[in-house]
């Protein structure tokens, strides 16, 4: 019988819990769904999060999730509080994105997501229609701040809300596949993994087209969402000068970022694997195929570089880019020789092809280098002395051979700094005066 007594103050008390915790929901959700935020409300708020959380143990598994996305909001209710105040009116988003971290965002997407998911599961919307305005609100301004980060070389945080706005919207894969690449340049290599292997799965590409035009206001080039959007904003009049853009296919890049991981990683087995499924399942794919050419050749598998490059010229045997991709292959492996053969074809193909001009160039001026730092070493010997006249010979060989590269892609850019710089050098050093003058006089000209 005591034991029976005791079972029932037990349900009792934790039905107390329950209809306690219920009330904290009902408290959090009234402020979550005001439009402005005062003091006492964000007093409120907090308060409910403190009494909830001693009861979570006992709670059941939805109003956990609920629960831990207003614990995950508390940041963005005092943002909204300290907006709200008369000294902020004039720019909120100045005391916004002072609560604003890379963490705290990350936490609210998570919860979010959850929401999201158990509402969709239960059929019961109780959130769902506030939330996905509130991120349609939230993503331009969570952009801005994920570019800025960047710009900052801030990697780690950029890769954190990148990540935060996939999870806001898991339709918009272009946004992990940003996170994936800031990931890399943070060195975080197996978080960029989870992301890539991610975007195989959803057989992501991100391959579409860009539809922008000019403001006639600002006078900068936009990108519209939709073809329809553009041509609404030319026929209205306020935007010029149509074009589009075809972003070409992230694939290849997503896979051979992938095969480089694996590499760095000691596992070269994953790295073919993982080039060659995705060859298999797109054989036209020409970025594809580059991706697993240059794999071959870093593991020193000639025959099978041999075999790919073979296919990809048989595909495209009139494609100037492809061996302009090719040289840049090539040159990436020491491969001058090679690297040279396809920029010079790139540049048959098109004669115009600056960049082909330009790589060339950079390739005859590598050994430069070299020659340089032999000769600093040299003494004042009659053998140092003959050893420095030969270096030299050589190195006046080396800027004659890069002229006509240089001066083809300074006709073709010239207004285009790199060019200039790196042909007034030759110029000076094989003391040609009158064309580093000319040359000047047209630069500034």
């Amino acid at each position: 019988m005591k034991s029976k007594y005791l079972l029932l103050a037990s349900a009792f008390l934790v039905s107390g819990l329950t209809f306690a915790q219920k009330d904290e929901l009902k408290t959090l959700k009234k402020i979550y769904d005001k439009d402005e935020i005062k003091a006492k409300d964000l007093t409120e708020y907090k308060a409910a999060i403190e009494k909830s959380e001693p009861l979570l143990a006992n709670a059941s598994e939805s109003d956990k999730i609920y629960l831990g996305f207003y614990k995950s909001l508390v940041p963005f209710i005092e943002a909204q509080e300290a907006a709200s105040r008369p000294e902020n009116r004039a720019n909120p988003q100045a005391a916004l994105i002072k609560i604003f971290n890379a963490n705290n965002i990350f936490q609210l997407a998570d919860n979010t997501s959850k929401v999201v998911e158990l509402e969709k599961t239960s059929g019961k919307q109780v959130l769902t229609k506030s939330i996905n305005e509130d991120i349609a609100d939230m993503k331009p301004m969570l952009l801005n701040y994920a570019v800025n980060l960047g710009k900052q070389k801030n990697y780690k945080d950029a890769t954190t809300v990148l990540y935060s706005l996939y999870l806001l919207d898991k339709t918009d894969l272009e946004k992990l596949y940003y996170a994936a690449n800031y990931a890399v340049n943070d060195k975080d290599y197996d978080k960029a993994l989870t992301y890539y292997n991610e975007l195989i799965k959803q057989n992501y590409s991100g391959e579409r087209s860009e539809y922008m035009a000019t403001s006639k206001l600002s006078g900068e080039e936009v990108t519209f969402a939709s073809l329809a959007d553009r041509e609404k904003a030319v026929k209205m009049g306020t935007h010029e000068k149509p074009r589009t853009e075809q972003i070409k296919s992230k694939r290849g890049e997503i896979y051979r970022n992938v095969a480089l991981i694996y590499n760095s990683k000691g596992d070269v087995a994953a790295a073919t694997k993982a080039v060659a499924e995705a060859r298999a399942a797109n054989p036209d794919d020409l970025t594809l195929a580059m991706t697993q050419a240059d794999l071959f050749m870093k593991s020193n598998n000639i025959e099978g570089y041999k075999q790919v490059i073979a296919q990809v010229i048989a595909k495209s045997p009139n494609d100037p880019n492809l061996f302009y991709n090719l040289g840049v292959l090539a040159a990436q492996a020491n491969e001058n020789v090679e690297a040279e053969k396809y920029y010079k074809k790139a540049i048959e193909i098109d004669s115009n092809y600056i960049n082909a001009y330009l790589n060339l160039s950079v390739l005859k001026l590598n050994g430069d280098a070299a020659i340089v730092e032999e000769m600093n070493k040299l003494g004042t010997s009659a053998k140092d002395n003959k050893r420095y006249d030969e270096l030299k010979v050589k190195r006046e060989a080396i800027f004659k051979s890069t002229l006509p590269y240089l001066e083809k892609a300074n006709k073709l850019d010239p207004k285009n700094e790199d060019v200039y710089r790196t042909l007034l050098n030759v110029y000076n050093y094989l003391e040609m005066t009158s064309e580093a003058k000319a040359l000047k006089a047209s630069f500034n000209g």
